[in-house]
């Protein structure tokens, strides 16, 4: 027998109920978005379209977006650009030219970005994005450009502070740190590249590899070989999902022992769920994490966030949710928040709007700079402990203490 909802219980049931009624009731506010389905981002692009599509839907749920005395409800038009710049500018284009989109989301990468935004500046089409993470996106003063993710430079510095405090914690100065960097040719990896030696640096450390990975991720081999060879402490690797694949996958057959090995993309590439033994120990930088005290009115804590994802995508059910679904599902509630406060659907008076976001959300605050990266939020490190993964840094964040040296199974 059911057990009664009771009077608080039956008018929140009564709330939704008026909420998904009031909702379906709403007009059609559409958005544009050429999105990597097919080719080497296409994990991460489905993960971004998914987040994308659970947003729309939980604000749905919660009656829409209100703009005036008006009701809207979002919808996407996706277009597959196929993981190839020249062809995410194309469908820029066609949906402003032909779809007549008036707002855009990002696509995934900063390389499809960067290919996109100088196309959405030319008709003066907001974005607001949460893949490409480049800090040269920002600086070419692009007014139409909102990000909402912690850019590129700060992925994977904080393991080159991490490792000085293990240096120190040891009896070691961090001067005698050797790090051994591998990335791919991308502005994001790029920028990761750029960041960890600024930091390394800092610290007096040597760089004792420093390559780039091959076009297509599917072989390190031969810099893991180098990387074998000169013994480094810390080893940075940053090729989104592919790339982040093959490391671990080629670490763990090689036998590569080093203290220290700090990655990109993680759980996008489920490498705990791929490779098991040789993901232990390894830390992963992410934007989001579901044990973070972040919250709002529409997606609740970041762990509940994780919880109604999950029941909603039941093939995330055994894995952690990625951090590139919080954040496309983020963009979409600044775009909520944007419209709300602009009262209007005129893209400039949405701009204008998006300029002055400053909001708490599930993914964590969001405030933009004058250039339209997000100031407001840190990166943090987890490390796979056990199969899961814990926060180890910084340390206001800390889960979990750092093991290290890292330990494989």
């Amino acid at each position: 027998m059911m057990k009664p909802l009771g009077i608080a219980g039956a008018a929140l049931a009564l709330c939704a109920v008026s909420g998904a009624a009031q909702a379906a009731e709403c007009e059609t506010l559409t958005l544009g978005s050429a999105i990597s389905l097919t080719g080497k981002y296409a994990t991460n692009g489905v993960h971004a379209k998914n987040g994308y599509e659970f947003a729309i839907k939980k604000i749905k749920e919660n009656g829409g977006i209100k703009v005036g005395d008006k009701c809207y409800n979002f919808n996407v038009i996706y277009y597959d650009d196929e993981s190839k710049g020249d062809r995410g500018a194309t469908l820029a284009e066609r949906l402003i030219s032909q779809d007549k989109v008036q707002y855009m989301l990002g696509p995934y990468s900063s390389g499809l970005t960067k290919a996109i935004a100088p196309v959405t500046e030319k008709y003066e089409i907001p974005m607001v994005e949460a893949e490409g993470a480049s800090r040269s996106l920002f600086n070419k003063g692009y007014k139409y450009l909102f990000a909402v993710l912690s850019t590129s430079e700060q992925y994977l510095a904080s393991a080159i502070t991490l490792a000085a405090e293990m240096a120190e914690k040891n009896g070691k100065e961090p001067s005698s740190v050797k790090v051994a960097v591998a990335v791919e040719n991308d502005p994001f990896s790029l920028d990761i590249r750029a960041g960890v030696l600024d930091d390394a640096k800092k610290f007096g450390m040597k760089i004792v590899v420093d390559e780039k990975l091959p076009r297509d991720l599917s072989d390190m081999s031969a810099i893991l070989t180098k990387v074998k060879l000169v013994k480094p402490d810390v080893l940075i690797v940053s090729g989104h999902s592919k790339g982040a694949a093959t490391a671990v996958r080629q670490i763990g057959e090689m036998k590569i022992k080093v203290p220290m090995v700090a990655i990109t993309h993680c759980e996008a590439a489920d490498v705990t769920g791929k490779f098991p033994d040789s993901a232990e120990g390894v830390l992963c930088s992410t934007q989001w994490a579901e044990t973070l005290s972040y919250e709002d009115p529409i997606f609740g804590t970041a762990s509940n966030y994780e919880k109604e994802f999950k029941a909603a995508y039941p093939e995330y059910t055994e894995k952690t949710v990625p951090y590139q679904t919080a954040q496309a599902s983020a963009a979409v509630y600044v775009f909520k928040d944007a419209f709300e406060r602009a009262g209007s659907l005129d893209k400039n008076k949405v701009r204008d709007a998006l300029t002055a976001t400053d909001m708490s959300t599930f993914y964590g605050k969001i405030k933009f700079s004058e250039a339209g990266n997000n100031i407001a939020k840190p990166m943090v490190l987890r490390q796979i402990q056990n199969g899961k993964y814990n926060v180890v840094a910084p340390s206001e964040f800390a889960s979990h203490p750092l093991t290290w040296p890292r330990e494989t199974k």
